[in-house]
Parts: structure tokens; sequence; C-alpha cells
């Protein structure tokens, strides 16, 4: 064979192998996911390795691409469906040079954010693209300026804790963490409600991820009175068991376990899919502020309510409330508790967990505790605060019926056709105690 032969086999031979080897060690996109949250779409990528990526916005019709490079769908995405979002449907491509093309076309244009992140607590190697909402969402607002009302509701910010990508602990039979305390928010959220002078504000009312600094601050924009965070912990070992408060630490974590639980729960935004770029701005002095430690105070006044009603459905992990460092409570002006419903990673109680009936039980446990609180301790421009002091509440919508000898609640509910729950809740009565005299008003139908 002549010289130049040989050397052109060679190069041959050097392109086929660069280009297998190219190949062989292209990522792979595993599966495609999409999530919903009242401010944007979020689409996710799960990869077999790390990737690098490029954002193209184009118009005319409307559409983002998104190149990655050495990269091939191994996911088919027939079934993918995009909605109450601005995608109308993802088409992609693997071109010649190696690079995976996925295109978004939109209903209209979008601003779009995109990044990687790396593998973590379990989770694979990720690219998110976040399709942000032009209109700002919904969120709820509440005042509580005195001169608006004298008689305001207590306003309680439930927030489910992990969700969407971020699955929380996980127990037998697949159980997520985010689900369990899903449920049982959703039924923290209907006990306030049937009870005069609360409101509710949920963090997330649906599965997807919001990130820890935001659940605080969609707390504050809502002008909160009370923040409580719902989990459900986990351990290596699956005989550890019990129900645990937390509240915020100004110093260091109260135990070892707490500790551990707080830089857990702190990572969580890392497998939640919220950006390294996304910084906590809570300043580090805000700890030290006067207000703070009346903050705190209340936080534990209500822990140990919490504890004392948990206890009669649970075994206790900790008798105490317990501090660590927990980013989701970092709020210098709203009490605030992070409450760890049990142990997932227990199979005895991942199958409590898992029924409606324990949850609700939990549920209302919870509710007891910070109900009992705001009752003994309110606002003094709240409802509660007026009920408190004797004062005249007003309920449009209500009659008033004065008791009259050989009135009962019983007697008096089934004449209005409410039930005797309903008639303690609206006049926050905590017993069945009548006076001759008394005023009470008969909630409206």
């Amino acid at each position: 064979m002549k010289p130049h032969h040989i050397a052109a086999l060679c190069l041959s031979f050097l392109y086929v192998s660069l280009f297998c080897a190219g190949t062989a060690f292209a990522a792979e996109v595993r599966d495609v996911r999409f999530w919903r949250a009242p401010d944007h779409s979020r689409v996710v990528f799960d990869l077999s390795a790390p990737v690098s990526h490029e954002v193209i916005t184009l118009s005319n019709p409307d559409r983002l691409v998104l190149d990655i490079a050495t990269a091939n769908m191994a996911k088919s995405t027939d079934g993918l469906t995009f909605e109450n979002s601005p995608i109308a449907r993802l088409r992609y491509a693997e071109k010649p040079d190696g690079k995976l093309r996925i295109v978004f076309d939109l209903s209209a244009s979008v601003q779009a954010r995109s990044f990687f992140l790396p593998a973590s607590a379990g989770q694979h190697d990720r690219l998110v693209v976040d399709f942000l909402d032009q209109e700002p969402s919904d969120e709820p607002r509440v005042v509580k300026s005195v001169s608006q009302s004298a008689q305001r509701d207590v306003v309680i910010a439930i927030d489910a804790g992990h969700g969407g990508e971020d699955p929380g602990a996980i127990g037998p039979g697949r159980l997520q963490e985010k689900d369990v305390v899903y449920s049982i928010a959703k039924k923290l959220q209907a006990k306030f409600e049937q009870k005069r002078g609360y409101r509710v504000v949920m963090i997330r009312d649906g599965d997807y991820y919001v990130g820890l600094a935001k659940r605080r601050d969609l707390a504050r924009k809502a002008q909160a009175d009370f923040f409580v965070s719902i989990h459900a912990d986990a351990f290596t070992h699956p005989s550890a068991n019990g129900s645990s408060v937390y509240a915020l630490s100004q110093r260091g974590a109260t135990s070892a376990s707490a500790r551990i639980l707080a830089k857990r729960e702190n990572e969580a935004d890392l497998v939640g899919g919220v950006s390294l770029s996304d910084k906590d701005h809570v300043l580090a002095g805000v700890l030290t502020d006067l207000s703070m430690t009346a903050t705190l105070d209340a936080s534990l006044n209500v822990g140990a309510q919490l504890l004392g009603e948990m206890a009669k459905i649970s075994r206790l992990h900790s008798k105490r409330v317990e501090q660590a460092g927990f980013a989701v409570l970092k709020s210098p002006d709203i009490p605030s508790l992070l409450v760890e419903t049990g142990f997932i990673s227990n199979p005895g109680e991942a199958n409590k967990l898992r029924t409606s009936r324990y949850q609700a039980q939990m549920a209302q446990a919870i509710f007891e505790g910070i109900d009992r609180y705001f009752r003994e301790s309110p606002p003094p421009d709240t409802y509660f605060a007026a009920v408190k002091r004797g004062d005249t509440v007003v309920d449009p919508g209500a009659r008033e019926h004065i008791i009259a000898r050989g009135d009962t609640l019983s007697g008096i509910a089934a004449r209005y056709n409410i039930s005797v729950g309903e008639l303690q809740r609206h006049n926050g009565l905590s017993g069945s105690t009548i006076r001759v005299g008394q005023k009470i008003q008969i909630p409206a139908s």
C-alpha cells in the first residue's frame, strides 16, 4: 500500500474514532417535565451528564430556541402537555454538529430564564427553563391597618414544604413528603377558614416549588401574623420516629438533630430548581434586631402550644421547641415555626401519614395550638382582641340572639338550623356555657 493511502486511512480512522468518542459521551435527555406555578411555567430536562446550553428568543411567530451542546433526546415528548402556559408545543431535532435543538412554539412573547443544576440530593443533572408570566399573579394581599378595620382577621400563612421538582423525603412505597404535607396543609386551611376571625394565605397551592426566600416574601407581602411550614422528617435508620417543632435560632442549633435537619431543609433550593445565583437577601444583622426577639418569643410560645396538642396524637421526637438556622423561618417580623409531622422514613409513621384520617388529626393539632395562642394573645386590632375585651363584634350577615332562661347552645343551634360547633366558632366560645342576657350572633346560612 502506498504511503499516501496509509496516511488517508489513518486520518479516516482518527475522524471516525473522534466522532464515535463524541457520540459516546453525548449527554442524554432522559426525561422532560413541566410544572405550572402561579407566576411562571417551568420545563425541566433530566440529563445523564452536565451540559452547556444557549437560549434564543425569536418572533413572528414567537418561539424560544434551546440549543444543548453534545446531547441527544432519549425520551419521547409526545405525551407532554403545557396547560395554562404560553407554551403551545415542543419540538426538537438532533443536528449534525452534535447539538440538540429544542424549539418551544409560543402563544405570546415571553421573558425566559435558564440555568443548569448539578446533581444533588438524589436528583440527576438538570437543565431548567422558566417562562415568566407577563402579568403579575393574583397573590392574596391583606392590609392590617387599624384605620381600615378595628376587627380585622388574623392572617395565617400555611407553607406546605417542598413541591414540584423537590419531592422531599421518600418513604416506603415511594410515599413523597411533598404530597403528604400538602394534604395536611389543605386540611389545616379548611379548619382555619371554618372559624371566624382567620384568613389563610397558602404559600403554595399546587404541586410546584417555591424558593425558600420567596416563601418568606409571600408571607410578608400578605402581612401574615403567623407562618407555619409543614414537613415530614426522614433519617437513615427507619426506627427514628416522632413529631417535632422547630423555631429559628439567633445563635447555634439547640441539638445535633436540629442542625442536621436545618442543613437538609436549607438545601431544598438546590433540589427544587432554584438557581445557585439566587441569593438570600436577608441581612445578616437582622437576627440581632430587637423586633426579632419579640418574634422569637411568640414563635416559642406557639410552639409550646403545638407540642401539647401533637402529643395527644403522636409520640414527640423532642418535648421542647428545637431551634436552628432554618432559612424559611428568617422573617424578622413574623412569628414562624417549622412542624415535622413525623418520620416518613419510619414504616409505621409512614402508614399513618398516608391516611386522610391521621392527616386530619395532625391538621387539627396544629390548628388547636395556633388558635389557642391567638385567642389568648391576640393582636390588638383583630376580631379576637375585640372578643377578649368584650367589645361588640360586627358581622353584617349575622343575626343576634339574646340568651333567655332555659336556652342551651344545642337548642339554639337546632332552632337556627346550624351546628353547635359552627355557633361556637362564630362566637369564639370554647365550651357550652352561656348566661341569661348574653348576646350571641347566629352566622348567616
